[in-house]
């Protein structure tokens, strides 16, 4: 069996997560990698539905995509987890999870300004945050803790996605996991 790993990557929104994620995926697969991508608003809506997002709720999140992380790449997946995941203890937790059973697990910093993400606004939070319309909004007006120690920082503001996934790519074959 393929041996298979969590590749956690977290940033602020519009950070560029989910899209590296993909690309990322895609290479992985063309290398016969069996590979699932745990986007976080999928979650949200079909895992973690009627969670909201006070501190307490983020972290229960957290906790069951590590859960559905680790469950998968304990048995022989590459799970590719594009998640905010704003708090560091939260992280920690799921990293802990992967320890204790023997999984790999690579965190991936996807260390994206709040000023570039501003302006990507992929889903437009941003802007509704700017507006009054949203409050919580993870690196605004509610914290992202940033990793001190992650296994990979990207700035995806100074390359291509597929630079970026590139980088990821070459982390995980120096660790034979891809």
């Amino acid at each position: 069996m393929t041996t298979g790993a969590t590749v956690w990557l977290t940033g602020l929104p519009s950070a560029g997560k989910t899209t590296i994620a993909h690309e990322l995926a895609g290479r992985l697969r063309e290398q016969g990698r069996r590979v699932e991508v745990l986007d976080g608003d999928e979650i949200r809506e079909f895992i973690s539905a009627g969670l909201g997002f006070s501190r307490e709720d983020r972290h229960t999140n957290v906790q069951r995509i590590g859960f559905v992380a680790e469950l998968l790449a304990r048995n022989g997946v590459t799970a590719l987890v594009p998640v905010i995941a704003p708090y560091a203890d939260s992280r920690d937790a799921v990293r802990g999870r992967h320890a204790a059973s023997g999984t790999p697990y690579v965190e991936v910093h996807v260390a994206t300004p709040v000023e570039v993400c501003s302006v990507r606004d992929v889903k437009g939070l941003y802007a509704k945050q700017a507006a009054g319309e949203l409050t919580g909004l993870t690196g605004v007006d509610d914290p992202y803790e940033e990793p001190e120690k992650p296994d990979l920082r990207i700035e995806s503001q100074n390359q291509t996605v597929q630079e970026s996934a590139a980088s990821v790519y070459a982390l995980l074959s120096e660790r034979g996991l891809a």
